[in-house]
């Protein structure tokens, strides 16, 4: 490990002979220039504009539940699963999806995780206890389970190339016996307020991925604590901007940003990158949450003044998942077969919905205007 002491902590010898980075206690020291106040400023605008536009929209609540989804698979890409959006919420629909079902209970497990921390924080902060809770959640039942749940690690990890190790890893994070003092300062300072929202969050995640804290997980769980700290912070309402598409978009800056804070101090570059990634996903959210918006609005149009009620639960379910069987509608909304067929085939004839299975039986359709929307790739302004 090329690393040596910097604005963001120093290098340890272990006794068994390998160097391991302690990061410094935050905050750090920061240069408050013009292009960082500006970019924060910026990207304070856009959290504004998001919690008013998103309230004005027709069903926020519902679009939560898209988006999740897409942080889910995202977040997850990062560390090497290819199931893509359209997989998982066909098999959340009871459709059979070519993919392993590992890759998909990882998956189902980040949004269990999301969840399951959104709904803690009205009794808990932002905590090491809640942090293993959502690492538990996370692992539980899936090929990182290995990985001790909820635990702490006892060993040491590193990170590098495939295959590396300790020897020739491009980071090994603090030994297990400095671990806990890291850990410590981490959570006293997950409470601090003294610095701008925005800033104190991206500290808090590098701080997260430097430290460590699991065998396996811990890019995963760092990404998770992003949106619940947003939420302690209040500064959005509910959890519909997520940063893992703009991280996945630019993965080896994401990660190479993160280095640099270990390995030569760059603070602002980290921060700026950070911020960015914020104006970048806040305009992508908000961009998508409006097409889909008029999409349905326009659907509703189509099917004239008095839809009946199922077909207006589908319309509203079609927000959540744009995936459907008729098994599944019938089943959910508590109507015979022969009614939820009617009704796809209705909106079949209207192209709102799409035959997109390939069995004469058991058939898939999906609102597929709705996925165009939701798995275009996320734009990247190389310029910021």
């Amino acid at each position: 490990m090329n690393i040596e002491s910097t604005l963001a902590g120093k290098t340890i010898k272990v006794p068994t002979g390998y160097q391991a980075f302690m990061p410094h206690p935050l905050p750090p020291r920061l240069a408050w220039d013009k292009q960082l106040i500006n970019t924060l400023s910026r990207a304070d605008h856009m959290l504004g504009k998001l919690s008013r536009e998103s309230s004005r929209l027709p069903n926020p609540h519902l679009l939560i539940r898209l988006f999740i989804t897409r942080e889910a698979v995202l977040s997850s890409k990062i560390e090497g699963t290819q199931a893509t959006i359209g997989e998982i919420l066909a098999n959340e629909a009871g459709a059979e999806v070519n993919r392993s079902s590992d890759e998909l209970q990882e998956i189902s497990n980040y949004i269990e995780a999301l969840d399951y921390g959104v709904e803690r924080l009205g009794e808990l902060p932002l905590s090491l206890r809640l942090i293993r809770e959502l690492h538990k959640k996370l692992m539980q039942g899936v090929r990182g389970e290995y990985a001790t749940p909820g635990l702490f690690r006892e060993t040491q990890n590193w990170i590098g190339t495939p295959g590396c190790t300790l020897a020739t890893a491009k980071y090994i994070p603090p030994p297990p016996d400095r671990l806990m003092e890291s850990l410590y300062s981490l959570e006293e300072y997950l409470h601090n307020r003294e610095l701008p929202a925005l800033i104190h969050v991206a500290l808090c995640h590098y701080q997260f991925e430097a430290i460590h804290l699991f065998l396996d997980g811990n890019g995963r769980v760092g990404r998770l604590l992003i949106t619940l700290l947003l939420l302690e912070h209040q500064v959005i309402a509910s959890p519909l901007l997520y940063l893992s598409a703009f991280f996945e978009a630019t993965r080896t800056d994401y990660y190479q940003q993160l280095y640099n804070v270990s390995a030569i101090g760059s603070w602002n570059d980290w921060l700026l990158y950070f911020l960015n990634g914020v104006i970048m996903q806040g305009n992508d959210v908000l961009s998508r949450s409006e097409r889909i918006n008029k999409l349905v609005e326009n659907w509703r149009i189509k099917l004239g003044s008095s839809p009946s009620s199922l077909v207006e639960n589908m319309l509203n379910q079609m927000v959540v998942n744009p995936f459907m069987t008729i098994k599944k509608v019938a089943s959910q909304f508590n109507v015979a077969f022969t009614t939820a067929q009617r009704a796809i085939q209705k909106l079949e004839a209207l192209s709102i919905l799409n035959n997109v299975g390939q069995k004469q039986r058991d058939r898939v359709y999906c609102a597929t205007e709705i996925m165009a929307i939701l798995e275009e790739p996320t734009l990247i302004k190389h310029s910021l």
